[in-house]
């Protein structure tokens, strides 16, 4: 099956009676289709009013503008002939940066002429023949136009731009959904995480220890190697309202300590602002204790301004922020390590780095978030175990290269470094079921940035994503599932991990 990436221009090129219309409404939803037959029953008398024409194609271009101004994907069904209207279709497209493809319906002239019969209004036979010679003149034009590619009917479905690329860059011999060998073959070395970023359990906090123990426990038999939860004290804006549940991060840690038995656990990550950095060093030795050396340290130099104003927290600036957590980054091993010697930072003085009992950990692993290019990943190349990175597959190599960069001015090996990956992944086993997903939970404003935010996809795509995502460079794949307490969102998810290596 092909995929094209969201947003894209889909241009159909074909006689009446060519199937253009059908394979539309096969394929794309019913209001992303911009027919010129259906325009012209809006502004007239019928389809084949055919007096309505000129209002109804002033109509489509302003309709196909509107959309591909807002850059959603856009399905152009006319005879597609008219190469002035394709061109302007074109630029529009590529002011937008949307993609645009046409797809010619090369149905064979008896065929549509059967078609065209059958229908209650059929076009006149003349008119049907010139357009068959129309779209076949216009065939050789399309390829020196500018699409980015000239299709022939087929299934196709609208996913994730970076999933069109994978599927694109994959031999098509290796496409999970076609090649069951394949699955057994993926490539291994992968690790995936579950982070809990939203908490709204259905029966609300009576319910919430339960459930979460639950789902750790569903984590570990899917195959999850690690689980994660956020150090905020309230719900921040890009996933919802501040008042929304949002449970105090490290004891949230210790009760799924007590509630699991294999899997990591971390905070992703704590902010070195919110806490005496060395009392944050005793709670992530206690947590290393009673998980029996399960801890990880995820730390970052903090950004929600209004969190620490709404808990009378200062919010230092950023280079003051920067520098905390490079004395962080000094102190924490210092702390966990023999002995009691003082440390004396930029920021921090610690008379004694004093802490019993020790974690169990020979070496609890430190993950630092955040990207900066000039200093954040300068400071993961100098001291930390793992960086935490976010974007698409060419957004973490870039990043990485940049890392490597720092590594190399630090005398490091960048290998030495575990690159985390963290997004949101909606996933559901078929298409159908996706669609249904994402119509239930997509909220009825900003609806477009939250299907960009929550990446939806099926198993298949999914396993296409990790896999571009371990060719950049990722080792750790960590998501957040939406619907992760009110559905099997865990147990769908254990499909992707069982194919893309865990």
């Amino acid at each position: 099956m092909l995929r094209l990436a969201d947003p894209t221009l889909v241009v159909l090129v074909g006689a009446s009676a060519s199937g253009k219309t059908t394979w539309a409404l096969e394929h794309f939803g019913a209001d992303q289709v911009v027919s010129s037959d259906r325009l012209r029953a809006v502004v007239g008398e019928g389809e084949q009013d055919i007096e309505a024409s000129r209002d109804a194609f002033a109509l489509l271009e302003t309709i196909v503008a509107t959309r591909l101004g807002r850059r959603l994907t856009t399905v152009v069904d006319t005879l597609g002939t008219d190469a002035e209207r394709r061109a302007g279709w074109l630029r529009l497209a590529a002011a937008r940066r949307v993609p645009a493809v046409a797809v010619v319906f090369d149905t064979p002239a008896a065929e549509c002429r059967r078609r065209n019969a059958a229908r209650p209004h059929p076009v006149p036979r003349a008119v049907l023949d010139r357009q068959l010679r129309d779209v076949r003149a216009q065939r050789e034009l399309l390829a020196g136009e500018g699409f980015a590619e000239v299709l022939v009917p087929e299934p196709v479905r609208v996913v994730l731009p970076e999933v069109a690329a994978a599927a694109r860059a994959a031999d098509p011999a290796a496409d999970p959904a076609t090649d069951p060998a394949e699955r057994r073959d993926a490539p291994g070395g992968l690790r995936f995480g579950l982070h809990l970023s939203a908490w709204d359990v259905p029966g609300g906090p009576g319910r919430l220890g339960p459930r979460l123990a639950e789902v750790a426990a569903a984590a570990e038999a899917a195959g999850f190697s690690s689980v994660w939860v956020m150090d905020h004290l309230r719900q921040i804006p890009q996933l919802g309202r501040p008042w929304e549940d949002m449970p105090e991060s490290t004891a949230t840690l210790g009760y799924l300590a007590a509630a699991t038995r294999s899997i990591e656990l971390g905070c992703l990550v704590s902010c070195v602002t919110y806490r005496n950095v060395a009392h944050l060093g005793k709670i992530v030795a206690t947590l290393d204790v009673l998980s029996g050396g399960r801890a990880w340290c995820g730390l970052g130099a903090g950004w929600y301004e209004a969190e620490h104003a709404g808990y009378g927290w200062r919010f230092p600036p950023a280079a003051e922020r920067l520098d905390l957590l490079e004395d962080a980054l000094r102190l924490l091993p210092l702390l966990w390590g023999p002995g009691s010697k003082p440390f004396h930072g930029t920021r921090i003085d610690v008379p004694e780095t004093l802490c019993y009992p020790r974690p169990l950990r020979a070496k609890v692993p430190i993950l630092v978030g955040g990207s900066g290019e000039r200093r954040t990943l300068r400071l993961v190349a100098r001291y930390a175990d793992a960086c935490n990175l976010m974007g698409d597959a060419a957004t973490v190599a870039a990043k990485l290269e940049v890392l490597r960069r720092h590594c190399a001015e630090a005398g490091r090996d960048p290998a030495e470094v575990e690159v985390t990956h963290l997004s949101t992944a909606l996933v559901a086993r078929t298409p159908a079921e996706l669609a249904d997903d994402v119509e239930r939970r997509r909220p009825r404003h900003g609806a477009a940035r939250w299907v960009r935010r929550v990446n939806p996809g099926t198993v298949e795509d999914h396993v296409l994503r990790v896999r571009a995502l371990r060719a950049a460079g990722v080792r750790h794949v960590i998501v957040s599932l939406p619907g992760v307490w009110d559905s099997p969102a865990v147990e769908t998810f254990a499909e992707v991990i069982a194919a893309a290596g865990a």
